[in-house]
């Protein structure tokens, strides 16, 4: 029997890629018609992406909703207001277009892309040390995608399953004649099957917690994480933006047994960590740049026209 597996099938009538390692037992699902979600990863048939049980991929198609492990970008998190200030000029976001979404402070959140169905499947393949997918998005020739952030560009996404842990590898070209600010992220969502919430341990490695506003914006004073690590869950409600991480910051959450590591690389300076009260989630959330950025000038970076951005984050998972 092969070590692994990539198999592209239809299921409710949507594509779906299914990548599957045998000696670990693991699999995951994606869907590029889902935003090119990785909507289901499960080892031994325990889930290690938290989202509602028997909804299909059919129903998550037409009635969108986060879980698994969704993309945000042209930018994560919020922006403050209706405009966003890129290579000292000022752009307005079009609430007319309808494709913004806006948290309860009807501050934009999230981009532009987490949803879409316009994601190219390119390579779907297995070897002898690995199964991956390859998809790409090309975000230049959406108009109502240009009119919110005029920076054309192609995102290409990778899920690459090996020896029990799953890479996703973005990369994202400038297409555009000026330079491209980058400010995406990933929005995973967590869960453990073998103890409740309240005992989950979490550990968080950072130096630095970002003040955040009512409104959740940042408001640039830093104080010092005040988490400890492997910090029980019980009392503990959090929705925050870390920064000053550990090289290779490797976030964690364990119950008895079950354990999920969350690992970023370099260019994730920074940690969004949500874990809302009354939920069975943890979120783990690389981000190129804190929240609004755009209109933080010198919080993100750049990419130069004609460049390609490459980053990769690991989830690897014991005790399932």
């Amino acid at each position: 029997m092969a070590q692994y597996r990539a198999v592209q099938t239809s299921e409710d009538g949507q594509s779906v890629v299914r990548l599957t390692e045998v000696e670990s037992n693991s699999e995951v699902a994606v869907a590029p018609g889902f935003g090119a979600n990785s909507y289901d990863f499960h080892v031994n048939g325990k889930k290690v992406f938290w989202g509602p049980p028997g909804v299909g991929i059919g129903e998550l198609v037409s009635k969108p909703r986060l879980l698994g492990n969704p993309l945000l970008s042209p930018w994560a998190n919020r922006i403050e207001g209706m405009s966003y200030k890129v290579n000292g000029k000022e752009y307005l976001l079009n609430g007319a277009l309808g494709n913004l979404r806006l948290d309860g402070n009807k501050n934009p959140i999230h981009g532009l892309v987490t949803f879409t169905k316009l994601w190219q499947v390119k390579e779907v393949s297995a070897q002898k040390d690995h199964a991956l997918v390859r998809m790409t998005l090309d975000c230049s020739k959406q108009p109502d995608w240009l009119a919110q952030f005029p920076f054309p560009h192609r995102i290409e996404l990778t899920y690459k399953l090996t020896a029990g842990t799953l890479e996703v590898i973005t990369a994202v070209e400038n297409l555009a004649t000026e330079p491209m600010p980058l400010a995406i992220g990933y929005h995973p969502y967590f869960q453990l099957s073998d103890a409740p919430r309240d005992e989950w341990e979490v550990t968080i490695p950072a130096k630095d917690l970002l003040v955040l506003s009512p409104k959740l914006i940042p408001t640039g004073e830093k104080k010092p994480n005040p988490y400890p690590k492997g910090m029980k869950l019980k009392g503990v409600v959090l929705d925050d933006v870390f920064g000053g991480l550990e090289e290779k910051a490797t976030f964690r959450v364990k119950g008895k047994s079950q354990a999920i590591e969350v690992i970023y690389g370099k260019d994730y300076p920074i940690g969004v960590v949500y874990a809302p009260a009354g939920q069975s989630f943890i979120c783990f959330e690389p981000m190129t740049a804190p929240t609004n950025a755009f209109n933080t000038p010198g919080s993100y970076k750049t990419i130069a026209p004609g460049m390609t951005w490459r980053e990769s984050y690991w989830i690897r998972t014991s005790g399932f």
